[in-house]
Protein backbone atom coordinates (compact mmCIF):
# COMPACT_ATOMS: atom_id res chain seq x y z
CA UNK A 1 0.00 0.00 0.00
CA UNK A 2 2.63 2.52 1.17
CA UNK A 3 5.86 3.44 -1.07
CA UNK A 4 8.03 4.93 1.32
CA UNK A 5 12.11 4.63 0.97
CA UNK A 6 15.53 6.81 1.55
CA UNK A 7 15.65 7.34 -2.65
CA UNK A 8 18.47 9.75 -3.32
CA UNK A 9 16.99 13.41 -4.05
CA UNK A 10 17.77 13.68 -8.15
CA UNK A 11 15.71 17.52 -8.42
CA UNK A 12 14.11 20.28 -6.44
CA UNK A 13 14.78 22.55 -4.36
CA UNK A 14 16.80 22.69 -0.79
CA UNK A 15 16.18 24.73 2.49
CA UNK A 16 17.92 27.14 3.24
CA UNK A 17 21.46 26.89 4.78
CA UNK A 18 20.61 27.94 8.09
CA UNK A 19 17.70 25.63 8.71
CA UNK A 20 17.17 27.20 12.39
CA UNK A 21 16.50 30.77 11.42
CA UNK A 22 14.59 29.62 8.69
CA UNK A 23 12.61 27.00 10.71
CA UNK A 24 11.45 30.10 12.83
CA UNK A 25 10.67 32.48 9.84
CA UNK A 26 9.00 29.61 8.46
CA UNK A 27 6.69 29.24 11.43
CA UNK A 28 6.16 32.85 12.20
CA UNK A 29 5.25 33.56 9.00
CA UNK A 30 2.33 30.85 8.95
CA UNK A 31 1.12 31.59 12.08
CA UNK A 32 0.44 35.14 10.98
CA UNK A 33 -1.43 33.63 8.15
CA UNK A 34 -3.43 31.29 10.30
CA UNK A 35 -4.77 34.18 12.44
CA UNK A 36 -6.20 36.22 9.83
CA UNK A 37 -9.57 36.51 9.40
CA UNK A 38 -11.35 34.81 7.16
CA UNK A 39 -13.02 31.50 5.67
CA UNK A 40 -11.50 27.88 6.46
CA UNK A 41 -10.54 27.34 2.67
CA UNK A 42 -9.08 30.32 1.75
CA UNK A 43 -6.80 30.49 4.82
CA UNK A 44 -5.52 26.83 3.98
CA UNK A 45 -4.86 28.00 0.63
CA UNK A 46 -2.86 30.76 1.82
CA UNK A 47 -1.17 28.93 3.84
CA UNK A 48 -0.26 26.57 1.13
CA UNK A 49 1.08 29.27 -0.54
CA UNK A 50 3.50 30.75 2.25
CA UNK A 51 4.81 27.10 3.10
CA UNK A 52 5.93 26.13 -0.65
CA UNK A 53 7.25 29.85 -0.86
CA UNK A 54 9.24 29.15 2.00
CA UNK A 55 10.69 25.68 2.09
CA UNK A 56 10.70 26.19 -2.26
CA UNK A 57 8.61 23.05 -2.76
CA UNK A 58 6.06 23.77 -5.54
CA UNK A 59 2.88 21.49 -4.66
CA UNK A 60 0.71 21.04 -1.89
CA UNK A 61 -3.12 20.02 -0.91
CA UNK A 62 -5.06 19.25 2.31
CA UNK A 63 -7.36 16.77 3.30
CA UNK A 64 -9.68 17.39 6.29
CA UNK A 65 -11.61 14.35 8.03
CA UNK A 66 -13.65 14.33 10.94
CA UNK A 67 -13.14 10.81 12.13
CA UNK A 68 -16.12 9.45 9.28
CA UNK A 69 -15.09 7.84 6.84
CA UNK A 70 -14.78 9.98 4.10
CA UNK A 71 -12.59 12.94 3.81
CA UNK A 72 -13.18 16.72 2.31
CA UNK A 73 -10.65 17.85 -0.53
CA UNK A 74 -10.06 21.07 1.58
CA UNK A 75 -7.43 23.18 0.02
CA UNK A 76 -4.55 23.54 -2.64
CA UNK A 77 -2.09 25.20 -4.32
CA UNK A 78 0.53 24.33 -7.37
CA UNK A 79 -1.24 21.36 -8.35
CA UNK A 80 -0.21 20.01 -11.52
CA UNK A 81 -2.86 19.89 -14.77
CA UNK A 82 -2.85 16.32 -14.25
CA UNK A 83 -4.66 16.68 -10.95
CA UNK A 84 -6.72 19.64 -12.16
CA UNK A 85 -8.49 17.65 -14.64
CA UNK A 86 -12.34 17.84 -14.92
CA UNK A 87 -12.30 20.60 -12.09
CA UNK A 88 -9.75 18.82 -10.20
CA UNK A 89 -12.03 15.71 -9.64
CA UNK A 90 -8.62 13.01 -8.77
CA UNK A 91 -8.69 14.60 -5.65
CA UNK A 92 -12.35 15.00 -4.91
CA UNK A 93 -13.14 10.98 -4.05
CA UNK A 94 -11.40 7.67 -4.03
CA UNK A 95 -8.62 6.14 -2.61
CA UNK A 96 -4.82 6.68 -2.15
CA UNK A 97 -2.04 5.21 -0.05
CA UNK A 98 -1.57 8.13 2.42
CA UNK A 99 -5.37 8.87 3.15
CA UNK A 100 -5.59 4.92 3.61
CA UNK A 101 -3.13 4.73 6.42
CA UNK A 102 -4.68 8.05 8.24
CA UNK A 103 -8.15 6.07 8.38
CA UNK A 104 -6.10 2.68 9.95
CA UNK A 105 -4.33 5.04 12.54
CA UNK A 106 -1.21 4.17 11.03
CA UNK A 107 -0.31 7.43 10.37
CA UNK A 108 0.62 9.21 13.27
CA UNK A 109 4.29 10.99 12.77
CA UNK A 110 5.24 13.21 8.98
CA UNK A 111 6.30 10.34 6.36
CA UNK A 112 9.44 11.23 4.34
CA UNK A 113 8.49 9.62 1.20
CA UNK A 114 4.97 8.07 -0.46
CA UNK A 115 4.07 7.57 -3.97
CA UNK A 116 1.39 9.11 -4.91
CA UNK A 117 -1.40 6.92 -6.00
CA UNK A 118 -3.87 9.70 -7.54
CA UNK A 119 -0.69 10.84 -10.02
CA UNK A 120 -0.05 7.79 -10.69
CA UNK A 121 -4.20 6.85 -11.98
CA UNK A 122 -4.14 10.38 -13.34
CA UNK A 123 -0.74 9.37 -15.54
CA UNK A 124 -2.09 5.90 -16.30
CA UNK A 125 -5.53 7.85 -17.56
CA UNK A 126 -3.58 10.34 -19.62
CA UNK A 127 -5.37 13.34 -17.47
CA UNK A 128 -2.25 15.42 -18.08
CA UNK A 129 0.98 16.63 -17.22
CA UNK A 130 2.39 15.51 -13.80
CA UNK A 131 5.01 18.36 -14.05
CA UNK A 132 7.74 15.27 -12.89
CA UNK A 133 5.99 14.69 -9.34
CA UNK A 134 5.95 11.35 -8.15
CA UNK A 135 6.21 11.43 -4.80
CA UNK A 136 4.58 13.84 -2.15
CA UNK A 137 5.77 14.16 2.09
CA UNK A 138 2.66 13.58 4.06
CA UNK A 139 2.18 14.88 7.50
CA UNK A 140 -1.14 14.33 10.03
CA UNK A 141 -2.68 17.24 10.95
CA UNK A 142 -3.68 17.52 14.49
CA UNK A 143 -5.04 19.72 17.47
CA UNK A 144 -4.11 18.24 20.53
CA UNK A 145 -5.09 14.26 20.18
CA UNK A 146 -7.35 14.67 18.13
CA UNK A 147 -6.47 13.83 14.34
CA UNK A 148 -7.96 16.40 11.76
CA UNK A 149 -6.67 16.05 8.43
CA UNK A 150 -3.72 15.41 6.19
CA UNK A 151 -1.31 17.80 4.61
CA UNK A 152 0.37 16.67 1.68
CA UNK A 153 3.61 18.52 -0.17
CA UNK A 154 6.03 18.08 -3.23
CA UNK A 155 8.16 18.84 -6.04
CA UNK A 156 9.15 17.55 -9.12
CA UNK A 157 11.67 15.38 -8.70
CA UNK A 158 11.95 15.54 -5.62
CA UNK A 159 11.77 12.14 -3.67
CA UNK A 160 13.37 12.30 -0.19
CA UNK A 161 13.01 14.45 2.77
CA UNK A 162 15.68 15.27 5.65
CA UNK A 163 15.02 14.90 8.85
CA UNK A 164 15.22 18.88 9.67
CA UNK A 165 12.51 18.95 6.08
CA UNK A 166 9.93 16.69 8.35
CA UNK A 167 10.57 18.37 11.61
CA UNK A 168 9.06 21.98 10.26
CA UNK A 169 6.75 20.00 8.34
CA UNK A 170 5.75 18.59 11.28
CA UNK A 171 5.33 21.91 13.55
CA UNK A 172 3.43 23.37 10.69
CA UNK A 173 0.93 20.39 10.43
CA UNK A 174 0.56 21.31 14.52
CA UNK A 175 -0.18 24.73 13.40
CA UNK A 176 -2.47 24.12 10.61
CA UNK A 177 -4.26 21.49 13.07
CA UNK A 178 -4.97 23.76 16.11
CA UNK A 179 -6.11 26.73 13.69
CA UNK A 180 -8.49 23.84 12.14
CA UNK A 181 -10.16 22.97 15.07
CA UNK A 182 -10.42 26.41 16.15
CA UNK A 183 -12.05 27.23 13.33
CA UNK A 184 -14.11 24.70 13.47
CA UNK A 185 -15.22 24.65 16.99
CA UNK A 186 -15.80 28.92 16.24
CA UNK A 187 -18.59 27.41 13.06
CA UNK A 188 -19.75 24.51 15.17
CA UNK A 189 -21.18 27.64 18.10
CA UNK A 190 -22.26 29.63 15.00
CA UNK A 191 -24.37 26.67 14.03
CA UNK A 192 -25.39 26.18 17.03
CA UNK A 193 -26.31 29.89 17.63
CA UNK A 194 -28.23 29.32 14.53
CA UNK A 195 -29.98 26.13 15.15
CA UNK A 196 -30.94 27.30 19.06
CA UNK A 197 -32.37 31.22 17.24
CA UNK A 198 -34.93 28.66 14.66
CA UNK A 199 -35.38 26.31 17.47
CA UNK A 200 -36.88 29.67 19.35
CA UNK A 201 -38.87 30.60 16.60
CA UNK A 202 -40.01 26.88 16.60
CA UNK A 203 -41.05 26.56 19.61
CA UNK A 204 -42.98 29.96 19.98
CA UNK A 205 -45.14 29.44 16.69
CA UNK A 206 -46.11 25.83 18.03
CA UNK A 207 -47.08 27.12 21.46
CA UNK A 208 -49.44 29.32 19.57
CA UNK A 209 -50.37 26.44 17.49
CA UNK A 210 -51.30 24.58 20.32
CA UNK A 211 -53.68 26.84 21.28
CA UNK A 212 -55.36 26.47 17.89
CA UNK A 213 -54.80 22.85 17.13
CA UNK A 214 -55.43 20.55 20.04
CA UNK A 215 -56.08 17.26 18.32
CA UNK A 216 -53.01 15.44 18.35
CA UNK A 217 -52.45 14.48 14.83
CA UNK A 218 -52.92 18.47 14.08
CA UNK A 219 -50.30 19.72 15.61
CA UNK A 220 -48.42 17.16 14.62
CA UNK A 221 -49.11 18.33 10.60
CA UNK A 222 -48.18 21.61 12.21
CA UNK A 223 -45.22 20.52 13.74
CA UNK A 224 -43.83 19.03 10.30
CA UNK A 225 -44.42 22.41 8.34
CA UNK A 226 -42.39 24.25 11.07
CA UNK A 227 -39.75 22.16 10.76
CA UNK A 228 -39.57 22.79 7.30
CA UNK A 229 -40.32 26.18 6.98
CA UNK A 230 -37.45 27.12 9.86
CA UNK A 231 -34.65 24.23 9.13
CA UNK A 232 -32.51 23.00 6.32
CA UNK A 233 -33.43 18.99 6.51
CA UNK A 234 -34.36 17.61 3.30
CA UNK A 235 -36.91 15.18 4.83
CA UNK A 236 -38.79 15.43 8.05
CA UNK A 237 -42.16 13.53 10.03
CA UNK A 238 -43.80 12.88 12.85
CA UNK A 239 -44.55 9.05 13.79
CA UNK A 240 -47.00 7.56 16.08
CA UNK A 241 -46.85 4.60 17.51
CA UNK A 242 -50.17 2.24 17.75
CA UNK A 243 -49.73 -1.70 18.65
CA UNK A 244 -46.85 -2.86 16.43
CA UNK A 245 -47.52 -0.51 13.61
CA UNK A 246 -46.11 3.37 12.68
CA UNK A 247 -48.20 5.72 11.28
CA UNK A 248 -46.41 8.44 9.65
CA UNK A 249 -48.85 11.55 10.61
CA UNK A 250 -47.21 13.57 8.31
CA UNK A 251 -44.04 14.38 6.11
CA UNK A 252 -42.12 16.78 4.15
CA UNK A 253 -40.42 16.32 1.23
CA UNK A 254 -38.97 18.39 -2.24
CA UNK A 255 -40.12 21.42 -0.20
CA UNK A 256 -43.93 19.86 -0.14
CA UNK A 257 -46.08 18.40 2.74
CA UNK A 258 -47.76 15.58 3.18
CA UNK A 259 -50.69 14.94 4.77
CA UNK A 260 -52.16 11.16 3.59
CA UNK A 261 -51.21 8.74 6.32
CA UNK A 262 -48.82 5.76 5.44
CA UNK A 263 -48.96 3.02 7.94
CA UNK A 264 -44.87 1.11 8.31
CA UNK A 265 -45.22 -2.65 8.83
CA UNK A 266 -43.31 -3.59 12.29
CA UNK A 267 -40.72 -5.71 10.18
CA UNK A 268 -39.59 -2.55 8.01
CA UNK A 269 -39.63 -0.30 11.41
CA UNK A 270 -37.60 -2.20 13.48
CA UNK A 271 -35.16 0.46 14.33
CA UNK A 272 -38.15 2.58 14.97
CA UNK A 273 -39.17 0.47 17.32
CA UNK A 274 -35.83 0.44 19.46
CA UNK A 275 -35.99 4.32 19.69
CA UNK A 276 -39.37 3.72 21.24
CA UNK A 277 -39.12 1.39 23.64
CA UNK A 278 -35.83 2.30 24.48
CA UNK A 279 -36.89 6.20 25.01
CA UNK A 280 -33.48 7.60 23.67
CA UNK A 281 -32.23 9.58 21.33
CA UNK A 282 -30.78 7.26 18.48
CA UNK A 283 -27.92 8.06 16.22
CA UNK A 284 -29.78 7.02 12.51
CA UNK A 285 -26.18 6.94 10.68
CA UNK A 286 -25.41 4.68 8.75
CA UNK A 287 -27.67 1.63 8.14
CA UNK A 288 -30.23 3.38 9.41
CA UNK A 289 -30.10 5.97 6.73
CA UNK A 290 -30.78 3.51 4.28
CA UNK A 291 -33.64 2.68 6.30
CA UNK A 292 -35.03 6.24 6.35
CA UNK A 293 -34.56 6.69 2.97
CA UNK A 294 -36.91 3.94 2.63
CA UNK A 295 -39.37 5.38 4.59
CA UNK A 296 -39.15 9.03 3.50
CA UNK A 297 -39.81 7.60 -0.05
CA UNK A 298 -42.88 6.02 1.33
CA UNK A 299 -43.96 8.63 3.00
CA UNK A 300 -42.86 11.07 0.24
CA UNK A 301 -46.13 12.43 -2.49
CA UNK A 302 -46.00 10.06 -5.18
CA UNK A 303 -44.77 11.50 -8.56
CA UNK A 304 -41.62 13.26 -6.76
CA UNK A 305 -38.14 11.63 -7.24
CA UNK A 306 -36.93 9.43 -4.53
CA UNK A 307 -34.94 10.62 -1.40
CA UNK A 308 -31.22 9.32 -1.08
CA UNK A 309 -30.56 10.34 2.30
CA UNK A 310 -26.72 10.37 4.16
CA UNK A 311 -27.71 11.75 7.29
CA UNK A 312 -30.48 10.97 9.21
CA UNK A 313 -31.17 11.04 12.81
CA UNK A 314 -34.39 10.23 14.86
CA UNK A 315 -35.68 11.08 18.16
CA UNK A 316 -38.14 9.38 20.59
CA UNK A 317 -40.16 12.48 21.77
CA UNK A 318 -40.57 12.37 25.90
CA UNK A 319 -43.97 10.66 26.94
CA UNK A 320 -45.84 13.94 27.81
CA UNK A 321 -48.75 12.36 29.73
CA UNK A 322 -49.51 10.16 26.36
CA UNK A 323 -50.07 6.22 26.35
CA UNK A 324 -48.03 5.88 23.42
CA UNK A 325 -44.76 7.18 21.67
CA UNK A 326 -44.39 9.85 19.21
CA UNK A 327 -40.90 10.01 16.96
CA UNK A 328 -39.68 12.76 14.59
CA UNK A 329 -37.40 11.85 12.48
CA UNK A 330 -35.70 14.17 9.97
CA UNK A 331 -32.83 13.08 7.09
CA UNK A 332 -30.66 15.12 4.68
CA UNK A 333 -29.28 13.94 0.82
CA UNK A 334 -25.95 15.23 1.79
CA UNK A 335 -23.46 15.58 4.95
CA UNK A 336 -24.20 18.76 6.65
CA UNK A 337 -21.51 18.36 8.62
CA UNK A 338 -21.92 19.50 12.69
CA UNK A 339 -24.28 16.38 13.07
CA UNK A 340 -23.75 16.45 16.94
CA UNK A 341 -25.51 19.78 17.32
CA UNK A 342 -27.95 18.84 15.17
CA UNK A 343 -28.83 15.97 16.81
CA UNK A 344 -29.07 17.41 20.39
CA UNK A 345 -31.01 20.25 19.03
CA UNK A 346 -33.39 17.71 17.56
CA UNK A 347 -33.56 16.35 20.75
CA UNK A 348 -34.47 19.70 22.30
CA UNK A 349 -37.29 20.01 19.31
CA UNK A 350 -38.81 16.77 20.34
CA UNK A 351 -39.11 17.80 24.05
CA UNK A 352 -40.44 21.52 22.55
CA UNK A 353 -42.97 19.12 20.76
CA UNK A 354 -43.73 17.42 23.88
CA UNK A 355 -44.41 20.32 25.71
CA UNK A 356 -46.72 21.48 22.80
CA UNK A 357 -48.65 18.30 23.16
CA UNK A 358 -49.23 18.68 26.87
CA UNK A 359 -50.53 22.19 26.15
CA UNK A 360 -53.06 20.94 23.90
CA UNK A 361 -53.73 18.18 26.10
CA UNK A 362 -54.77 20.88 28.92
CA UNK A 363 -56.74 23.30 26.22
CA UNK A 364 -58.91 20.58 25.42
CA UNK A 365 -59.54 20.03 29.12
CA UNK A 366 -59.59 23.01 29.84
CA UNK A 367 -62.72 23.65 26.80
CA UNK A 368 -63.96 20.22 28.04
CA UNK A 369 -64.57 22.14 31.45
CA UNK A 370 -65.86 25.21 30.16
CA UNK A 371 -68.33 23.00 27.59
CA UNK A 372 -69.92 21.27 30.60
CA UNK A 373 -69.73 24.26 33.18
CA UNK A 374 -71.81 25.93 30.44
CA UNK A 375 -74.47 22.41 29.83
CA UNK A 376 -74.71 22.53 33.96
CA UNK A 377 -75.39 26.42 34.07
CA UNK A 378 -78.26 26.14 31.04
CA UNK A 379 -79.55 22.79 32.96
CA UNK A 380 -80.02 24.93 36.07
CA UNK A 381 -81.71 27.51 34.17
CA UNK A 382 -83.87 24.99 32.19
CA UNK A 383 -84.91 23.64 35.59
CA UNK A 384 -85.69 26.82 37.60
CA UNK A 385 -87.26 28.80 34.51
CA UNK A 386 -89.22 26.37 31.79
CA UNK A 387 -89.71 23.55 33.95
CA UNK A 388 -91.37 25.61 36.53
CA UNK A 389 -93.38 27.16 34.14
CA UNK A 390 -94.63 24.05 32.70
CA UNK A 391 -95.35 22.89 35.93
CA UNK A 392 -97.07 25.47 36.72
CA UNK A 393 -99.17 25.32 33.56
CA UNK A 394 -99.75 22.00 34.31
CA UNK A 395 -101.21 22.46 37.95
CA UNK A 396 -103.32 25.37 36.21
CA UNK A 397 -105.07 22.94 33.73
CA UNK A 398 -106.00 20.79 36.52
CA UNK A 399 -107.55 23.36 38.69
CA UNK A 400 -109.04 24.87 35.87
CA UNK A 401 -110.87 21.44 34.89
CA UNK A 402 -112.01 21.05 38.65
CA UNK A 403 -113.79 24.86 37.72
CA UNK A 404 -115.33 23.73 34.35
CA UNK A 405 -116.25 20.65 36.11
CA UNK A 406 -118.84 21.67 38.30
CA UNK A 407 -119.96 24.39 36.00
CA UNK A 408 -122.28 22.19 34.26
CA UNK A 409 -122.48 19.84 30.89
CA UNK A 410 -122.90 23.02 28.50
CA UNK A 411 -118.55 23.52 29.76
CA UNK A 412 -117.71 19.53 28.66
CA UNK A 413 -116.21 20.84 25.72
CA UNK A 414 -113.55 23.26 27.47
CA UNK A 415 -112.98 20.44 29.76
CA UNK A 416 -111.78 18.21 26.91
CA UNK A 417 -109.37 21.34 25.60
CA UNK A 418 -108.12 21.67 29.43
CA UNK A 419 -107.64 17.70 29.72
CA UNK A 420 -105.20 18.01 26.29
CA UNK A 421 -103.36 21.33 27.54
CA UNK A 422 -102.52 18.75 30.27
CA UNK A 423 -101.79 16.40 28.88
CA UNK A 424 -99.30 18.40 26.85
CA UNK A 425 -98.08 20.18 29.59
CA UNK A 426 -97.39 16.97 31.18
CA UNK A 427 -95.22 15.56 28.22
CA UNK A 428 -93.16 18.58 27.58
CA UNK A 429 -92.17 18.59 31.16
CA UNK A 430 -90.98 14.56 30.83
CA UNK A 431 -89.11 15.70 27.61
CA UNK A 432 -87.62 19.04 29.51
CA UNK A 433 -86.46 16.94 32.31
CA UNK A 434 -84.80 13.96 29.96
CA UNK A 435 -83.05 16.98 27.81
CA UNK A 436 -81.80 18.05 31.64
CA UNK A 437 -80.64 14.93 32.39
CA UNK A 438 -78.57 14.83 28.95
CA UNK A 439 -77.05 18.04 29.78
CA UNK A 440 -76.25 17.09 32.92
CA UNK A 441 -75.86 13.41 33.12
CA UNK A 442 -76.13 12.95 37.09
CA UNK A 443 -74.94 9.79 38.35
CA UNK A 444 -72.09 9.32 35.70
CA UNK A 445 -69.68 9.98 38.62
CA UNK A 446 -70.26 6.81 39.97
CA UNK A 447 -69.75 4.91 36.74
CA UNK A 448 -70.97 4.70 33.64
CA UNK A 449 -73.20 1.44 33.98
CA UNK A 450 -74.67 3.05 37.10
CA UNK A 451 -75.67 6.47 35.25
CA UNK A 452 -77.06 4.02 31.86
CA UNK A 453 -78.99 1.58 35.32
CA UNK A 454 -80.12 5.01 36.71
CA UNK A 455 -81.33 6.65 33.10
CA UNK A 456 -82.94 3.35 32.15
CA UNK A 457 -85.15 3.39 35.70
CA UNK A 458 -86.17 7.24 34.65
CA UNK A 459 -87.57 6.05 31.26
CA UNK A 460 -89.60 2.49 32.97
CA UNK A 461 -86.99 0.23 31.95
CA UNK A 462 -85.17 -2.68 33.93
CA UNK A 463 -81.09 -1.99 32.78
CA UNK A 464 -79.81 -5.52 33.83
CA UNK A 465 -75.33 -4.41 33.67
CA UNK A 466 -72.41 -6.21 33.27
CA UNK A 467 -68.63 -5.37 33.58
CA UNK A 468 -65.71 -6.86 32.28
CA UNK A 469 -62.10 -5.49 33.00
CA UNK A 470 -60.86 -2.33 35.33
CA UNK A 471 -59.26 0.40 33.77
CA UNK A 472 -60.67 4.01 34.24
CA UNK A 473 -62.08 5.56 31.01
CA UNK A 474 -60.90 9.06 29.43
CA UNK A 475 -63.55 11.67 29.85
CA UNK A 476 -64.33 11.98 26.13
CA UNK A 477 -64.84 7.73 25.34
CA UNK A 478 -66.95 7.85 28.46
CA UNK A 479 -69.11 10.62 27.70
CA UNK A 480 -69.22 9.09 23.76
CA UNK A 481 -70.93 5.82 25.40
CA UNK A 482 -73.22 7.69 27.69
CA UNK A 483 -74.30 9.27 24.52
CA UNK A 484 -74.54 6.01 22.54
CA UNK A 485 -76.31 4.56 25.19
CA UNK A 486 -79.14 6.97 26.32
CA UNK A 487 -80.19 6.83 22.63
CA UNK A 488 -80.16 3.20 22.55
CA UNK A 489 -81.72 3.36 25.54
CA UNK A 490 -84.21 5.93 24.24
CA UNK A 491 -84.62 3.56 20.95
CA UNK A 492 -85.53 0.28 23.70
CA UNK A 493 -88.18 2.52 25.43
CA UNK A 494 -89.92 3.65 22.20
CA UNK A 495 -89.74 0.90 19.67
CA UNK A 496 -88.85 -2.48 21.14
CA UNK A 497 -92.09 -3.04 22.61
CA UNK A 498 -90.36 -4.32 26.16
CA UNK A 499 -89.36 -2.80 29.41
CA UNK A 500 -86.30 -4.53 30.27
CA UNK A 501 -82.22 -4.03 28.13
CA UNK A 502 -79.07 -5.70 29.00
CA UNK A 503 -75.92 -3.19 29.27
CA UNK A 504 -72.27 -4.81 28.51
CA UNK A 505 -69.25 -2.83 29.57
CA UNK A 506 -66.06 -4.55 28.26
CA UNK A 507 -62.40 -2.54 29.16
CA UNK A 508 -58.81 -3.89 27.91
CA UNK A 509 -55.62 -2.42 26.98
CA UNK A 510 -56.98 -1.64 23.32
CA UNK A 511 -60.63 -0.93 23.20
CA UNK A 512 -63.88 -0.03 25.25
CA UNK A 513 -66.95 -2.10 24.19
CA UNK A 514 -70.36 -0.67 25.40
CA UNK A 515 -73.30 -3.28 24.47
CA UNK A 516 -77.13 -2.52 24.52
CA UNK A 517 -79.44 -5.48 23.49
CA UNK A 518 -83.10 -5.97 24.31
CA UNK A 519 -85.49 -9.32 23.13
CA UNK A 520 -88.03 -6.63 21.95
CA UNK A 521 -89.41 -6.90 18.34
CA UNK A 522 -86.45 -6.01 16.19
CA UNK A 523 -85.90 -3.21 13.36
CA UNK A 524 -87.70 -4.72 10.76
CA UNK A 525 -86.14 -3.06 7.88
CA UNK A 526 -82.70 -2.48 9.32
CA UNK A 527 -80.15 -0.88 6.03
CA UNK A 528 -76.60 -1.63 5.82
CA UNK A 529 -75.92 2.02 4.37
CA UNK A 530 -75.10 4.96 6.65
CA UNK A 531 -77.04 7.22 4.59
CA UNK A 532 -80.58 5.81 5.07
CA UNK A 533 -79.79 5.30 8.71
CA UNK A 534 -82.45 6.86 11.28
CA UNK A 535 -81.21 10.55 12.77
CA UNK A 536 -80.52 8.63 16.07
CA UNK A 537 -78.14 5.98 14.46
CA UNK A 538 -76.66 8.26 12.24
CA UNK A 539 -75.36 10.32 15.32
CA UNK A 540 -74.62 7.32 17.09
CA UNK A 541 -72.39 6.18 14.56
CA UNK A 542 -71.13 9.71 13.99
CA UNK A 543 -70.02 9.91 17.55
CA UNK A 544 -68.28 6.25 17.48
CA UNK A 545 -65.91 7.08 14.44
CA UNK A 546 -65.33 10.53 15.54
CA UNK A 547 -62.92 8.75 17.72
CA UNK A 548 -61.81 6.25 15.61
CA UNK A 549 -64.17 3.51 16.84
CA UNK A 550 -66.83 1.46 15.14
CA UNK A 551 -70.85 0.96 15.66
CA UNK A 552 -72.48 -2.26 14.77
CA UNK A 553 -76.32 -2.64 14.94
CA UNK A 554 -77.93 -6.19 14.66
CA UNK A 555 -81.31 -6.64 14.51
CA UNK A 556 -83.93 -9.17 13.50
CA UNK A 557 -88.04 -8.86 13.87
CA UNK A 558 -89.36 -10.49 17.39
CA UNK A 559 -85.89 -11.50 18.26
CA UNK A 560 -84.43 -8.21 19.16
CA UNK A 561 -81.92 -5.33 18.51
CA UNK A 562 -77.93 -5.18 19.63
CA UNK A 563 -76.16 -1.79 20.02
CA UNK A 564 -72.70 -2.61 19.79
CA UNK A 565 -69.76 0.51 20.25
CA UNK A 566 -66.08 -0.03 20.28
CA UNK A 567 -63.71 2.48 20.85
CA UNK A 568 -59.60 2.04 20.64
CA UNK A 569 -58.28 3.33 23.53
CA UNK A 570 -55.04 4.61 21.38
CA UNK A 571 -57.10 7.48 19.36
CA UNK A 572 -57.06 9.39 23.12
CA UNK A 573 -54.58 11.84 23.74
Amino acid sequence: MCKQGNIRRKGGSSLTKEPRVHELVTLKTIAETLNQPGDLTPMLTLVLEKLLELTGLTTGWIFLSDGRPEYVFAADYGLPPALLSEEKQPMQAGRCWCMDRYKDGRLNNAVNIMGCKRLEDAEACRRGDTLGITHHATVPLRSGSRRVGVLNVAAPGKEHFSDEELALLQAVAFQIGGAVERMRLYAAEQRRADLYERLGTFSRLLRIASMTHTDSVQLAEQAVALIAGHFEWTFAAVLERIGDDFIVRASHAHGRLNHELTHLPPEGAAWLRCIGEKQRFANAAGTVASDLAHLANQANPSGLPPLKLADAMAVHVPNAGLSLPWIIVVGSDSERGHFDIESEVLEALGEHFAVALDSASLETNRRELARLDERNRLARDLHDSVCQLLFSLSMTAKGTDSLLAAAGQEMDAARMAVKDMQSLSRQALKEMRELIMQLRPAGLETGLLTALHTYGEKLGLRVSTQLSGVRELPRSIEETLWRIGQEALNNVCKHAGVSAADAYLALDADQAVLRISDSGRGIARLSKRPRHESIGLSIMRERTEALGGRLTVTSSPSKGTVVEAAIPMQTIH
